[in-house]
């Protein structure tokens, strides 16, 4: 496997677009669309929380091996969620609308939307920006990168990559877009992601690789504990690279989750810094965990902190507050086993060993803390698993965005 250029349109028979629609915005791309001639097998993970927008809705259901799937229209500005049989109504007229204009079979478009809660969607808008869209579809890395942009909302910056890897003898090319800033805390965050492959695997295999996956990615991030309504990751699958449809768990279905994986995590990681506000990428692995499980958890309890993520931001060798937020994780350990590392570009500082804190220079530990990516290595002593997790720093920023984020 190898990371190559690109984003949804590396993949062979993938095309893309992304337009100003007006939807909320004004001046800026806020549709996108991706599409596919060839007919796609589709798997998806969506949020757990219990108020679920419309466009998750709609696409669970596309989603489950019954409908073969060809394209993915998005939009920001608005989330189409807490809008009750209108928003129902507006994801039916969407997909409609895509399928008429491109002449595809009923139920193949999934929907999807990220922005404000609670607001209805203008449906003349809508099919205003599929129609400037769908004769805009190109193949080109840069229509990738245009419909990367057309739903972004607090980001800063698109969020895509790409990678090439092999199938029985074929070569096979996986992309990805996605988007998020706040309202970002696993399980599956307002994160959308958008995989697809040109790889031939059943649905059941391609469903069962995404849930694998997203454990140690998608579901270990974190920006500020909020879950979204309308968090959706889908991937779909054309088989245009030729190799023989993988219906068994084999080398070739190994090669595919790593390659997907691969992609996840860099995703993740990538929402993760683009945090609303943000300064730094914040990273927690910890290691020789006595359990898989209690590893995630201990990790996760980091990088959630509000103590700590405030300490990253102010550069402060505050260690008492990582050691805090592991102790009222649920997960039973003996703290005078625990050993604290802060690493970076600028180097490493050994913060606590032993149960007792350790001699370090602050003005050192504070040119570590102030680079780009802080990694906090936890080494529990209590046996051989492990697991990372990854948030941000949480500045004034956050608060200055959400409190007006409406209006």
């Amino acid at each position: 496997m190898k990371i190559i250029s690109g984003g949804v349109t590396a993949a062979k028979g993938f095309k893309a677009a992304g337009t100003e629609a007006c939807i909320k915005y004004k001046n800026r791309k806020d549709m996108m669309l991706i599409y596919s001639e060839s007919s796609c097998t589709a798997a998806g993970v969506f949020t757990s929380n219990v108020v679920k927008a419309a466009p998750v809705l709609w696409d669970r259901e596309l989603c489950n091996g019954i409908h073969p799937v060809h394209a993915i229209v998005g939009n920001s500005g608005i989330a189409n969620a807490c809008t009750g049989e209108v928003g129902r109504k507006v994801c039916a007229e969407t997909a409609a609308e895509v399928e008429l204009l491109l002449n595809l079979p009923e139920n193949s478009v999934l929907v999807a939307s990220t922005g404000v809660i609670g607001m209805q969607m203008n449906m003349d808008a809508i099919k205003n920006g599929i129609a400037k869209m769908v004769p805009e579809l190109s193949d080109t890395e840069e229509a990738g990168t245009t419909a990367a942009e057309a739903i972004m909302t607090t980001d800063t910056h698109s969020k895509q990559m790409a990678v090439e890897f092999e199938a029985a003898g074929k070569t096979c090319r996986m992309g990805a877009l996605a988007k998020g800033s706040g309202m970002i805390h696993p399980n599956m965050c307002t994160m959308l992601s958008f995989i697809t492959t040109d790889i031939s695997i059943c649905h059941e295999l391609l469903q069962k690789a995404l849930r694998t996956v997203v454990v140690d990615t998608f579901n270990m991030i974190s920006v500020d504990g909020d879950m979204s309504t309308n968090d959706s990751l889908m991937v779909l699958a054309n088989g245009e690279a030729g190799n023989p449809e993988i219906t068994e768990e084999n080398e070739d279905y190994e090669a595919f989750v790593e390659a997907l994986f691969a992609i996840c995590k860099e995703m993740a990681r990538m929402l993760a810094g683009d945090g609303e506000g943000a300064t730094a990428l914040f990273t927690v692995h910890v290691s020789n965990a006595d359990t898989k499980e209690n590893a995630r958890t201990l990790a996760k309890s980091v990088i959630c902190s509000s103590l700590t993520k405030a300490m990253i931001y102010g550069h402060d060798a505050n260690f008492g507050r990582i050691l805090c937020a592991l102790g009222y994780s649920g997960v039973i350990f003996d703290p005078e086993k625990v050993e604290l590392t802060i690493e970076s570009t600028e180097g490493s500082v050994l913060l606590y060993k032993d149960g007792n804190p350790q001699g370090f220079d602050e003005e050192y530990a504070t040119k570590v803390l102030s680079a780009k990516e802080v990694i906090a290595n936890v080494d529990m002593h209590s046996g051989s698993e492990e697991a990372s997790a990854w948030g941000c720093d949480l500045t004034y920023d956050y608060v200055k965005i959400n409190a007006d984020y409406r209006s």
